[in-house]
């Protein structure tokens, strides 16, 4: 019975190990799931980290001291899932392994390698991620002002007066922007060769959670004649009313874009964004894919850049499925029932 009962807090220790190593869980989430205390559960991968699997048997014997304990992963993962380097008055907002590094050492008096820092990482079930940025003007409170009342209201009046719902927004392409990487020596940086001139086109775009994409390019600076030379555009191909989530661009909220919807009786609605929150867009994820494909290549002349970006646009407009893959974002959920 006693050997019965030790295998089974061995198998538990596994498990909880596993939860965070494998299946990525929060060491918060698993404690309450195994009913257990957070420091045990860094203690257990601790352990782990010591001596594999083997160290979490019961009675087993670790060896020399761990120079990481359980107290040290505690401390390591709450600062990286809830903070910031800045919290640590560093220069950097990012965390990369140099910094955990020198943090670890400086903070809790352990010093490890850049290898064992990332598996450490690893076992606390973290990873290298590209973060998402937003502006420090954001404010919250509007942005659940935006999920709870302005969108539901404005999905209400669409349904009301029968109308497709679009998200749009404007960008602007250059010549001079690149994107991606190439392979080349090493120690060679790779030159890739362009015509050094700088030019560029602005386009402005709309999407609906059924995989539409409407665009146009704009010639010269964007303003509300050009806004609602679009709309009107889109109305026509649509052919239903429509209704426009857009951002809070000084055009849209001209004199002239009012007085323009006020005529339209219910044909052509608008309502907007909360500032700040471009990842509420779900037209945004258009400008990445079509800048990612312009940005790789060689581009001579205006004309042909012309010719790129109008290819690259249409092959997203093609992909209805690419399309609503816009909608289903963390930041884009929101929007994809409304189809």
């Amino acid at each position: 019975m006693r050997m019965k009962r030790a295998e089974l807090r061995s198998q538990k220790r596994k498990e909880v190990v596993q939860a965070v190593i494998e299946r990525n869980e929060p060491a918060s989430l698993v404690a309450r799931v195994f009913n257990i205390p957070v420091r045990t559960v860094f203690d257990w991968l601790a352990r782990y980290r010591q001596g594999g699997w083997h160290a979490l048997t019961e009675k087993c014997r670790l060896g020399r001291p761990k120079k990481v304990t359980g107290d040290d992963l505690k401390w390591l993962y709450d600062a990286v899932t809830m903070g910031n380097p800045l919290n640590y008055k560093l220069p950097f907002c990012l965390w990369t392994t140099k910094t955990i590094r020198a943090l670890l050492e400086k903070e809790r008096g352990v010093c490890l390698s850049k290898s064992a820092i990332c598996r450490l990482l690893g076992h606390l079930g973290l990873s290298p991620q590209r973060p998402l940025y937003k502006s420090y003007k954001q404010d919250p409170a509007k942005i659940k002002a935006y999920l709870d009342e302005t969108y539901p209201a404005a999905v209400a009046e669409a349904k009301r007066h029968q109308a497709r719902m679009y998200f749009v927004d404007e960008a602007a392409f250059r010549s001079d922007s690149h994107r991606g990487t190439t392979w080349g020596r090493i120690g060679e940086t790779p030159i890739i060769r362009d015509s050094g001139g700088r030019f560029g086109f602005k386009l402005v775009s709309a999407v609906s959670a059924r995989g539409d994409l409407s665009f146009d390019v704009v010639d010269g600076g964007m303003d509300a004649d050009k806004f609602i030379d679009f709309l009107q555009k889109l109305r026509q191909d649509a052919g239903c009313p429509i209704f426009v989530i857009a951002d809070n661009a000084k055009y849209h909220h001209s004199k002239k874009v009012s007085a323009f919807l006020e005529q339209q009786s219910g044909q052509i609605m608008m309502a907007f964004l909360p500032p700040y929150s471009p990842e509420l867009n779900p037209d945004e994820q258009v400008w990445n894919h079509a800048k990612a494909d312009v940005g790789q290549r060689p581009i001579k002349s205006k004309q042909e850049m012309e010719t790129v970006i109008l290819a690259a646009m249409q092959s997203i407009q093609e992909k209805t499925d690419l399309v609503r893959s816009f909608f289903c974002l963390p930041g884009t959920l929101y929007a994809k029932e409304y189809a």
